[in-house]
């Protein structure tokens, strides 16, 4: 399979205990079968719970290149939080990146959360993602999740939203199998709703 371009460098951002980490392994597991060259790597912020958390991916189809993604090389940004998006973007989007983000914030600390600044405006904020990319899709992950009764799957629909965007080399099966192998039965169900409720909300 050909890649748009090689690599194919994407980072998914958010706060600790968004479960981005979790989603970064799914893909990398499954680029890598399906004969991709993946390298993985990840960045904490401060606190490991509700501090920034960076997750890179670096997709081959030559040779193995370092985790660590060059400022302005991002291809994709898919942002748990949206104020992380716009950060990320800030430092690693360029003229071609396209973001994928969830619209519900989360606060990070120490990105905000002192007594000389507040949370961005919504529109302001989308305003912003929208301008630093070339195209941008806004999903309220965090509803969806709601919705089917379990907040925590809000990284599930996300990441169904990314393969609902068709950007990455996979498919749905590819995914539900790494789900199948990660997931203990009595919690596969949900999170496969999840999946395919972020797939349906972006096409």
């Amino acid at each position: 399979m050909v890649l748009p371009q090689d690599p194919l460098n994407m980072i998914i951002c958010g706060v600790g205990g968004q479960g981005n980490i979790l989603i970064s392994q799914l893909l990398a597991r499954a680029l890598t079968k399906k004969g991709f060259i993946v390298t993985r790597g990840e960045t904490f912020g401060a606190a490991q719970r509700s501090g920034a958390v960076m997750s890179s991916i670096r997709i081959s189809s030559k040779e193995t290149y370092g985790p660590l993604i060059p400022s302005g090389k991002a291809d994709i940004v898919l942002g748990l939080e949206p104020l992380e998006a716009l950060r990320i973007l800030k430092k690693y989007g360029n003229p071609v990146v396209k973001c994928i983000t969830n619209t519900h914030p989360n606060f990070p600390i120490g990105s905000i959360l002192s007594e000389k600044s507040k949370y961005p405006d919504q529109n302001e904020l989308r305003q912003a993602i929208k301008s630093l990319s070339k195209k941008a899709w806004f999903i309220d992950a965090a509803a969806i999740a709601s919705k089917l009764g379990a907040p925590i799957v809000t990284n599930i629909v996300m990441m169904g939203a990314l393969l609902g965007t068709g950007l990455l080399e996979i498919e749905r099966k590819d995914i539900e199998d790494e789900m199948k192998a990660a997931f203990p039965p009595d919690k596969l169900a949900l999170n496969l709703k999840a999946l395919d409720a972020g797939i349906s909300a972006i096409r």
